[in-house]
């Protein structure tokens, strides 16, 4: 049963509000002041409060931002009520933070609809959703009741890609975003020179194409390749519009969902401006592993070009090599008979990394 806190100094008009409230199936709360309303709202954690803004010992905006500024509190849904000679208010309220507001004196299904949309849209923000498959069709499913349309996504088969099958090529129309289910998929542009620049290494949980999707070209931007057999969820671009644009919220969650790590490739960038070779190598080593692109006891591995090496940290291949035998010979890292690289030494690669010490 849902908790709704009613802050309302006047006793009739809040006795009223909660007896509508309890006969609508919820838990009820009640203060007479905003004081006492901050007081219930730190002590039960409601899962909405209603808040008049005129009232004694602390007004409904003292009561806002108080609880605002409290972990605890500050993610609860937040109605103002107010007179409707009164817009002011209403403006200042939704200025401070405030979710919604009705105006008094309201008809009972103002009410109880005000109510019943926040607490969806509150239920939906604060949920989490794994990088999974059913993580993601989960997502789906809770998107298309929240925004009330139906998202071809939902329950949509995976596809299979064979080793270097590509997926999309730069330059073609973009109608897909992917979620990489298994498998790993290097992601390149090419060059004026005709060569490839790798722009991304992916695995499972991650996302490509999302941002072919948002750009105003309609094309891909890059190619993107399967390193080793792949599994991925094609979503299509219809879906992707309707979720990043049709509603704040629900945008604001799928693109936290689709967002690889950014903050992660501004670092190799500077890393590629300011580290040296070693830890640059050891950076990107320790990512593949992450990956499960180096082999060891507990991935296959994948059978990566040096070229690829070599582009992912911003060498000539000559150089990725060289680095590359030098760690071999100090026992960081090998290869098997299929020119896989093996994992040896994953805490000396971390100092190598970390601190650019090869000692």
């Amino acid at each position: 049963m849902k908790k709704i806190l009613v802050i309302e100094d006047h006793e009739e008009f809040r006795e009223n509000t909660m007896e509508i409230l309890e006969m609508a199936n919820y838990g009820v709360l009640g203060a007479a002041n905003g004081r006492s309303g901050i007081q219930m709202a730190l002590e039960h954690l409601p899962d909405l409060i209603i808040s008049d803004i005129m009232m004694p010992e602390a007004n409904g905006y003292t009561v806002l931002e108080v609880l605002g500024k409290d972990p605890r509190t500050s993610k609860i849904p937040f109605i103002f009520l107010t007179a409707k000679d009164r817009k002011e208010d209403m403006r200042m309220g939704m200025n401070l933070g405030a979710d919604d507001y009705i105006y008094k004196p309201y008809e009972t299904h103002e009410l109880l609809d005000a109510i019943a949309m926040r607490l969806k849209k509150s239920s939906f923000i604060h949920q989490h959703f794994s990088k999974t498959p059913v993580g993601i069709n989960h997502f789906f499913k809770e998107a298309s009741e929240y925004l009330g349309k139906e998202l071809t996504s939902q329950d949509r088969e995976s596809q299979s890609f064979r080793d270097r099958e590509v997926i999309y090529r730069e330059g073609n129309a973009a109608h897909f975003l992917y979620f990489i289910e298994e498998g790993n998929i290097k992601t390149y542009r090419g060059t004026e020179e005709g060569k490839e620049m790798i722009t991304g290494l992916y695995g499972p949980g991650d996302f490509v194409g999302q941002l072919s999707l948002l750009g105003n070209g309609g094309t891909y931007l890059e190619t993107a390749i399967v390193m080793e057999h792949a599994t991925v969820l094609g979503i299509p671009k219809e879906d992707f519009i309707h979720l990043v644009y049709q509603d704040k919220e629900v945008a604001n969650k799928f693109l936290e969902i689709i967002s690889n790590n950014m903050a992660h490739l501004q670092g190799r960038l500077l890393d590629i401006a300011y580290s040296s070779v070693d830890r640059r190598a050891a950076k990107a080593l320790l990512e593949l592993h992450e990956k499960g692109i180096l082999k060891d006891d507990h991935h296959k591995g994948v059978d990566m070009l040096r070229e690829d090496f070599a582009s992912m940290i911003g060498v000539a291949k000559e150089t990725a090599i060289r680095t590359l035998t030098k760690f071999r010979e100090i026992g960081l890292v090998g290869t098997d008979k299929r020119r896989k690289l093996t994992l040896l030494d994953k805490d000396r690669l971390k100092r190598i990394a970390d601190f650019d010490d090869m000692v």
